[in-house]
Order: structure tokens, then sequence, then C-alpha cells
């Protein structure tokens, strides 16, 4: 036992709710100001940036977004699947380009950067009918979940 323990033990009434030392946690300095695409918001109803460590793991989140959008693409999936992880700018863009495709790619390869906390760039390798091709991602921590704002078959 460390003395501080033994003078704990020996005080004549036993404090024990004594205060735990909280480790001090590394203070962000770059913060996400999440993408608006222009929209005009309330004070109270602005989107509201989420770092990642409250985020689901990113890896599975964006191998599961990219299958999905490479499926509504070639028309085996609805893109109303996507609409709660996709801003609705992109969303629109998702329906104009539904069925382009005649089928499903095959993930190859993904390159993942955090430019900031809460904001993950993609890059994908995707091969599809023997070409491979380039998928970019952009998604960012927003309201407690992750968001695609950019998205792109290059």
């Amino acid at each position: 036992m460390t003395t501080a323990e033994v003078n704990l033990w020996n005080h004549p009434t036993l404090d024990l709710f004594a205060p735990i030392p909280q480790p001090q946690m590394k203070k962000v300095r770059l913060y996400l100001a999440p993408t608006t695409f222009g929209e005009k918001f309330e004070r109270d109803d602005c989107p509201q940036p989420t770092p990642s460590a409250e985020l689901p793991e990113l890896r599975k989140w964006i191998a599961s977004y990219a299958i999905s959008v490479l499926e509504v693409w070639n028309g085996r999936r609805q893109p109303a699947q996507l609409v709660a992880r996709t801003h609705y700018v992109i969303f629109n863009q998702l329906l104009r380009d539904m069925g382009m495709l005649k089928t499903v790619g095959k993930i190859k390869r993904m390159h993942l950067e955090e430019p900031l906390d809460g904001v993950c760039e993609a890059a994908l390798t995707v091969e599809l009918n023997g070409r491979i091709r380039a998928m970019v991602i952009r998604c960012e921590g927003v309201d407690g979940r992750w968001l695609c704002t950019a998205l792109d078959l290059i």
C-alpha cells in the first residue's frame, strides 16, 4: 500500500466518496464544419458535428456503404435504403445514376484518410467488367452518424 492509501485508511472518518482522478483527454484543435450545400438553418436546428470516437467503425461502414451504392447503380437495391446515410444532394445524384452499371463491381482495395476528426475521405478501386475504376467517398460525422457528402465513380 502507498502512503496515501495508508493515510486514507488511518483517517478517523473513512472517505468513501473520494474523487477519482480522470485522465486528461487530448483536445482536438480542428473541428468539422458540416457540409450544408448552401442551406440555411435556424440556430438550434444546425447539423451538429460528431467526433469519430462516437461513430460506428469506419472501415466497415465505408465497405457496406460502397457495396450498397454499387448495387443501387446496378439496379439491384432500392436507393431508399441509403437515404439515412446520404446527404439529400448526393442522394438526388444517386437517384439520377440508378441503373447506370451493367454489373455489380467488386471492391479490390480501400484507402481511408481522416483529415479531421469526424471526416473521412475514402478512395476505393472497383473492378467493373474487367476494368479497374476508382470510387471516391467523403463522409462526415453529423448528428451521431456517418453521412456521405460526396460520391463519384471515376
